[in-house]
């Protein structure tokens, strides 16, 4: 099967289910248009579905023949940023937009569900179809996963778009691949004061801000410290009594993400102390990392996505990304392999100028259908 003329020849419809998308942009955990049209072109396509967790969606589509049961996941939900890229397509809901390419991510999931649909006499075993709401919130895998979601799955795939990779191409990363993160909140507790008497408090700010200093020292290759919020004061002329830091770290598994914890956690005691102020610290894990550690199954997607879409549209990625990721569960609870299309925008994710290029869905498409029908037949 050309899964890659497939996708070509329903490039028109693809291209609306996206613009459709892009327009409707939804919060976490909000996305109930999204989903109500991603159920209107499951209904399409004569797809079984259900909601869950209010905006998620699990579908499933039974081959005709015998094999694997394999998963795609595609989150669904929007940033909260003003679009500027003055698309004809553009978000028409202010102060929402598809700044991370969560609208290609779903229709390339449906475009692959068309292409599945289309050959359902001669696929083998089962598709199931996971639109997650909240990747870029609390995350919602985790969530579907404890639901029961990937019961009798044997493997799960997924994808990003990636803005430095050519439109058309695919990125392949062996190993670590996204980083696990998790979120702290800190207070510092000193004593206010008039600003004109320091001797008779303790300065939460001073404390706070040595504090700060010595959580940065921590960054280095492979492991990131992000103070991005410090609020402390009421007025010019009072030492202030408390500081509140909020702030997120980065590495690279779940066992050096605790050890990263432990150490903010012993300098959050310590170095408010000096000040003879009281440091308090809590973590809120966030998500596991992606670590495609099942070399003999990334072997298999590469060796497919060099027969789907050719060999010099197959790109062995290097170099790890500090972004975080909430598709390490899946591949936590079951085995499986996550991978990028190439967007090729001069702006990055998050930005509100990101604009993923129209042959970015085209591949997803391709290389959906391609992998996961392969794999339900056995050729791996």
């Amino acid at each position: 099967m050309n899964f890659l003329e497939q996708a070509n020849n329903l490039r028109e419809k693809l291209l609306e289910i996206r613009k459709n998308f892009h327009r409707i942009p939804e919060i976490g955990n909000h996305e109930f248009k999204t989903a109500d049209l991603i159920e209107k072109y499951l209904d399409e396509l004569n797809i079984p579905h259900k909601r869950v967790l209010n905006t998620g969606i699990i579908a499933k589509l039974d081959g005709k023949k015998p094999g694997r049961n394999s998963a795609l996941r595609t989150d669904i939900d929007a940033l909260p940023i003003n679009e500027s890229t003055n698309c004809e397509f553009a978000s028409q809901n202010p102060g929402f937009m598809h700044a991370c390419g969560h609208d290609v991510h779903m229709t390339g999931v449906l475009g692959a569900a068309m292409i599945l649909a289309n050959n359902r006499e001669n696929l083998s075993g089962s598709v199931t179809f996971l639109f997650q709401p909240d990747e870029e919130g609390d995350g919602g895998a985790d969530r579907l996963i404890k639901l029961g979601a990937l019961d009798g799955i044997d493997a799960v795939f997924g994808a990003h778009v990636d803005p430095a990779l050519k439109a058309g191409d695919i990125g392949i990363k062996y190993g670590n691949f996204y980083a696990s993160s998790a979120m702290f909140n800190i207070k510092v507790i000193g004593k206010s004061s008039h600003g004109a008497q320091r001797n008779k408090g303790v300065d939460s700010i001073e404390a706070a801000s040595h504090l700060i200093i010595e959580l940065l020292k921590m960054n280095q290759p492979g492991q990131v410290v992000t103070v991005g919020k410090f609020i402390s004061g009421t007025a010019r002329n009072i030492l202030a009594g408390e500081a509140d830091l909020q702030g997120i770290i980065r590495t690279f598994g779940v066992n050096e993400r605790e050890k990263l914890c432990n150490q903010a956690e012993k300098l959050t005691r310590e170095i408010p102390a000096k000040f003879g102020a009281k440091g308090e610290c809590e973590f809120i894990s966030g998500a596991p990392g992606v670590i495609n550690d099942n070399d003999k199954i990334n072997s298999f997607v590469e060796k497919i996505a060099r027969e789907t879409l050719g060999s010099e549209h197959v790109k062995i990625l290097d170099t790890p990304t500090m972004i975080s990721e909430d598709f390490g569960f899946y591949i936590m609870a079951k085995t499986g392999c996550f991978y990028h299309i190439g967007a090729e925008s001069e702006y990055p994710l998050h930005s509100d100028k990101f604009l993923p290029k129209d042959d970015s869905i085209i591949t997803a498409s391709a290389i959906h259908s391609a992998v996961v029908t392969n794999f339900n037949m056995g050729l791996i």
